[in-house]
């Protein structure tokens, strides 16, 4: 299917970058019902909206004639979220109007308002902007909207998300009523549905559902990786794919800056873009991108919408998104106009059931499985080697020069040198542990199989350090004692005098042994060391993600020869023994002196009073009175003054009187 009817400059403009078949959006545009009244279009990112209404407004800007007149007061304005889809946006009509003669103008934050004034001074047919640049121009006057025949609102249901509503507003009640109003959405919320119904007239709704939630071309795989081993598998995932163009989303600035500069120590040639950067940072950081002298783009999500590299294959997502709606947007990235993509989520085993449920509300099927591992990224590089080397014709020199080596070296040392050459570009693969198929599954299903869930006792809660049951005397414990696999005891090089707590330690033996809580048994802490119980079906991969050393702290881990002993540590305060219900002896007297027929101890002479046989320390202060039991004489009690520090005899008398 192709394009309805267009004028020659337009038509010539597509035909130019291969354009031949409209998506279904730009047809819904383009359709006669749609023509002339204002649109309320729904449709997923990467759907070639900006094309959509690109053309739709043509009529509008043309009239009767093929081409622009000398640009004055502006005759559209588009309305867009980031500063880099504005600057999208101003791209894509620049080039969709050239052959029109049209002048495109941009209005973004970030950049010099002085600058964007002359621009707007001299004149425009089309001005592109974020909603508060824009609405700056219109209050000091220098943006003249009395002749403008077309308004877009692009994304604005981000835009109501950032707060923006009432700089729509105030740019759609400024704007004259004979306008005519495109909003595009990728979805219909509340806010966008009130919108439209007051600044809209009669609009003709357009719904966009593309396959499998709008990603058709994308493919998504889940990999399964430990808390320690995200930044390796960043690695080894784009070591393995060696796409032209590749997108790492983090979830804040400071993660952006560490893994760019993790990357960049490994030879990638890496830009990074987050809200903090100059828009001339981001614009640098974009454009090394788009002429492949970067190749990797570590980014927050200030890059989830609004930008289109051609050649961008694979989104990485090193944090898991916010929401399933940020997720769609930073995998739409990639597998646009008809391009292949892959989007991956890298998973620690706590946010699996995140994953599971991103996934789901999206609609997507992912395919899980492990990270690449370092040999079969060498097997990989040995195949595009061949690929790399001998696609290039051989020139008269590159024969002269291989017949000069041949004569002093054989053909294999010849091989061999140009492997290391060729592998010496590359940054090396990481070796990576599999944290394990049911690691982060939900709880029943981790009973089910047998391994024994987190719970939620008061050991975990409060931070005790008691042991839950015996242990046994070797490393390893049984089912009996221990866990429901066997355990392996570790220790790590912090107590009770550094205020070790187990609410802590936790989530630290986890992220530090790419582990799930419910592999850790019974933590045992002792003045100086703790000690703690592993399953024994993870214990080998922690012991050897423990021995690399950790950044954030300074907590040795190591494995125990031998379990702690059953009984307590001498430091505690031991428990008496548990006595049969049988035995008549079974509670332990605290004082053993003798007590007279009314169960009193014998006076004490520093206080001179007689106590009960249930009060085992000296009280202070007033207490209430109560009456005693028949045959219990009530308790004598000396109240200490509040002031000053009086004699004996004093407090005496004080207490008589």
């Amino acid at each position: 299917m192709s394009f309805p009817a267009l004028t020659p400059p337009l038509a010539h403009a597509l035909a130019e970058r291969n354009y031949d078949s409209p998506t279904p959006v730009q047809l819904a545009v383009l359709a006669d019902e749609a023509a002339d009244r204002d649109l309320l279009v729904s449709a997923q990112t990467g759907s070639g909206k900006t094309l959509a209404y690109g053309l739709a407004m043509a009529r509008d800007l043309f009239g009767d004639t093929e081409r622009f007149e000398q640009a004055g007061a502006p005759l559209a304005l588009i309305v867009a979220p980031t500063r880099e889809l504005a600057l999208q946006v101003q791209r894509e009509l620049a080039w969709l109007y050239e052959h029109a003669g049209a002048r495109v103008v941009s209005c973004v934050g970030g950049m010099d308002p002085r600058r964007e004034q002359r621009e707007l001074a001299a004149g425009a047919h089309i001005v592109v902007g974020t909603p508060g640049r824009l609405c700056d121009h219109l209050r000091r006057g220098r943006l003249d909207i009395s002749g403008l025949k077309v308004v877009v609102l692009d994304e604005a249901d981000e835009m109501l998300n950032l707060g923006f509503r009432e700089d729509m507003e105030f740019i759609l009640k400024t704007t004259p009523e004979t306008r005519r109003t495109l909003l595009f959405s990728a979805t219909f919320p509340r806010g966008i549905v009130a919108l439209a119904k007051q600044y809209q007239q009669q609009a003709f709704r357009i719904e966009v559902a593309g396959d499998e939630g709008g990603h058709a071309d994308i493919e998504y795989r889940a990999i399964r990786v430990a808390p320690g081993d995200v930044e390796h598998a960043v690695v080894n995932v784009l070591r393995f794919y060696e796409a032209p163009s590749a997108l790492v989303f983090c979830s804040t600035r400071d993660h952006v800056r560490h893994l760019q500069a993790a990357l960049l120590e490994r030879s990638f040639s890496v830009v990074a873009l987050s809200g903090e950067l100059t828009q001339n940072e981001r614009t640098t950081a974009l454009q090394s991108l788009r002429d492949g002298r970067a190749r990797v783009c570590v980014a927050t999500d200030v890059a989830a919408r609004g930008i289109d590299l051609p050649s961008l294959d694979l989104v990485v997502h090193a944090d898991l998104p916010n929401d399933a709606e940020v997720m769609q947007h930073r995998s739409g990235r990639t597998g646009r106009a008809g391009r292949k993509g892959t989007s991956v989520l890298l998973v620690p085993p706590a946010r699996r059931r995140r994953a599971e449920l991103l996934l789901n509300l999206s609609g997507i099927e992912a395919v899980w499985g492990t990270a690449p591992q370092a040999e079969e990224i060498r097997k990989l590089d040995h195949e595009r080697m061949k690929d790399v080397l001998f696609t290039e014709e051989t020139t008269a020199d590159d024969l002269v020069l291989a017949q000069a080596l041949l004569a002093e070296r054989s053909a294999e040392d010849i091989a061999a040198a140009l492997a290391r050459l060729y592998r010496a570009r590359l940054p090396s693969p990481e070796d990576i542990i599999d944290p394990g198929e049911r690691a982060g599954r939900p709880r029943d299903d981790r009973e089910r199989d047998n391994v024994r869930a987190p719970r939620d006792d008061a050991r975990t809660s409060r931070g005790d350090d008691r042991p839950e049951r015996p242990r046994p005397k070797s490393g390893k414990s049984s089912s009996k004692h221990g866990m429901a696999d066997g355990s392996v005891w570790f220790r790590a090089n912090i107590g009770r005098r550094k205020n070790a707590e187990a609410r802590w330690l936790l989530p630290m033996i986890c992220r530090r042994g790419g582990i799930d809580k419910g592999d850790i048994g019974a933590i045992k802490i002792m003045d100086t060391t703790t000690e703690f119980e592993i399953s024994e079906r993870v214990a080998e991969s922690f012991a050897a993600k423990i021995k690399r050393p950790d950044k954030e702290d300074n907590i040795r881990l190591e494995p125990m020869t031998a379990a702690p002993p059953r009984q307590a540590p001498s430091e505690e305060r031991s428990k008496p023994p548990r006595r049969e219900s049988g035995d008549s002896d079974h509670r332990e007297r605290r004082d053993e002196r003798p007590r007279d027929a009314a169960g009193f101890k014998p006076r004490d002479k520093a206080h001179g009073e007689r106590r009960p046989k249930f009060d085992d320390a000296p009280s202070f202060g007033k207490k209430k009175k109560h009456k005693n039991k028949p045959g219990h004489a009530e308790p004598a009690v000396t109240p200490w003054p509040l002031k000053g520090a009086p004699g004996k005899k004093k407090a005496k008398k004080k207490h008589r009187g």
